[in-house]
């Protein structure tokens, strides 16, 4: 009996270790999932830039001085966006993935001491399973 409830002790450290090493990779892959999203977000930027070039080009010849300078003030005026929607996209991120942190963080912590009072359970469950088997022994040696 005392082999089986070491086994299931031991289960349960291999079961913590592997939601650490689940926790690590998950931290890695939120980047991955970041650096795809900023590289579509990029390309979408890339193709809308290009399509405007390519309206200007097909103007008339005799609007192309004018187009210059509608394009020197649309690219201006679209680095101008794209730095303020980068900011606030940024900021709304920072405050997202703080509040979603700080949840996950006190739904991690109340697992965690949930976790730490089932192994001192468990722990005191074993003592008590072999305070009763010595005791059983004792009893049938009388």
């Amino acid at each position: 009996m005392t082999t089986r409830l070491s086994e299931k002790l031991a289960d349960l450290s291999a079961r913590a270790k592997n939601a650490e090493s689940a926790a690590v990779a998950a931290a890695k892959e939120t980047h991955d999932k970041i650096t795809a999203r900023k590289e579509q977000a990029h390309a979408a930027a890339k193709t809308a830039v290009e399509k405007v070039n390519q309206d200007i080009k097909t103007a008339s010849e005799s609007a192309t001085r004018d187009w210059n300078a509608v394009k020197a003030k649309i690219a201006s005026d679209m680095n101008a966006l794209k730095a303020h929607v980068a900011e606030a996209k940024h900021e709304h991120d920072i405050k997202h993935a703080e509040h979603h942190a700080d949840r996950l963080e006190s739904e991690a912590g109340f697992a965690i001491e949930y976790a730490i009072a089932a192994v001192e359970q468990a722990g005191l469950s074993v003592l008590d399973a072999i305070d009763a088997r010595l005791a059983s022994d004792e009893a049938k040696r009388k």
